[in-house]
């Protein structure tokens, strides 16, 4: 069964088509014939190159920061000149991020390594989670988590939830758990920060697992850590407001572009830290350029998943017009008869 059957129909026996656009023949092929086409077509350097209508990333950081604050454009304001400053001396020493402001849970690739093992025994699995109570009850929090829950009783152990979802999908899920540790923070100036990114996470590394061809896991992994670059970036910005003028407030739409690429620099950067294979630093420097879909399986399928997860989310939250919205399905070659049974199903994630 597909993930999308196990994902939304995990205790029923219904069947959910998987949907064409979500095949190899559908988002991943169409983006990438109609991003040739774009090279293919690209002007001289004399020639006039049209901006793109809607700047999905940087909208989506607007959403994320929720600011009712007015934008200054191209301006940036003090904060945000010593934030910009603070992000390219991470880059520049990540170590230091990486050992004392951003830490990997120590036991997550440990663990992740046991589960994926076939030969481990399912009790030694159990026993495995159980040695840490919080990872377990929150395992099965999400076990039953709307996103994921379709039977008429709840999963209350985790001998069940091997038995329901299966090794493999519990897998993902105490890999979840385990890096939601890690982007969990205590916001002070913006409550719903760390609760989007996770959301938008746990969407990314669902979707792109589904839209791998090969390694699933690895792609879900790699959905799951797209996006620490954010946080470590929001935990920099926490800092900064104790310098900060009084009401001053991140609000420049220069400041947000340049946030949005930086931050994916910062995550590659910090899976390099973290001493995670060299696989994950790769991709995730692949996706450093959002305008642009990455050629390699992993990436490309991490590159899709975020732009479909960022437009569900800012459709949700009403941040875009029906033609902007269709306008940015259309870069990917998906149509509003895909995207809206999608879209209903991406919002009962848990924030």
């Amino acid at each position: 069964m597909r993930l999308f059957s196990k994902l939304f129909n995990i205790r029923d026996n219904t069947v959910v088509e998987r949907p064409r656009s979500l095949t190899g023949e559908g988002i991943a092929a169409k983006t990438q014939t109609r991003v040739a086409e774009k090279i293919s077509s690209t002007p001289n350097d004399t020639d006039t190159v049209a901006a793109p209508t809607v700047d999905v990333a940087a909208l989506f950081y607007s959403l994320l920061f929720a600011t009712s604050h007015k934008d200054t454009g191209g301006i940036a304001n003090n904060l945000e000149k010593r934030l910009i400053g603070n992000v390219e001396s991470a880059l520049a020493d990540p170590k230091v991020i990486a050992e004392k402001v951003f830490k990997l849970p120590h036991d997550l690739i440990e663990l992740d390594k046991q589960l994926a093992n076939p030969e481990v025994d399912t009790e030694e699995v159990i026993a495995l989670i159980k040695r840490d109570p919080v990872l377990s009850a929150e395992v099965i929090q999400l076990c039953n988590a709307p996103a994921f829950h379709r039977g008429a009783k709840d999963i209350t152990s985790l001998q069940q939830a091997v038995v329901i979802l299966g090794r493999e999908q519990l897998r993902r899920f105490v890999s979840a758990v385990k890096v939601r540790e890690v982007v969990e923070i205590k916001p002070i100036y913006y409550r719903r920060f760390g609760a989007e990114v996770w959301r938008h996470s746990l969407q990314v590394a669902y979707l792109a697992a589904e839209l791998a061809t090969e390694d699933q896991d690895t792609a879900f992994m790699l959905g799951l850590i797209h996006d620490v670059g954010k946080i470590a970036i929001f935990q920099m910005l926490l800092e900064a407001f104790a310098k900060a003028e009084p009401g001053e407030q991140p609000r420049s739409w220069l400041f947000r572009q340049v946030m949005t690429s930086k931050s994916l620099i910062l995550s590659a950067v910090l899976a390099r830290s973290w001493l995670l294979p060299p696989l994950f630093s790769r991709s995730l420097a692949a996706l450093a350029n959002p305008d642009n879909m990455p050629t390699e399986p992993l990436p490309k399928a991490i590159w899709t998943a975020n732009h479909i997860s960022e437009c569900s989310m800012l459709w949700q939250a009403a941040r875009l017009k029906e033609p902007q919205l269709n306008e940015l399905l259309a870069r990917i070659g998906m149509d509003r008869k895909t995207f809206d049974p999608l879209h209903e199903k991406l919002i009962l994630f848990t924030r």
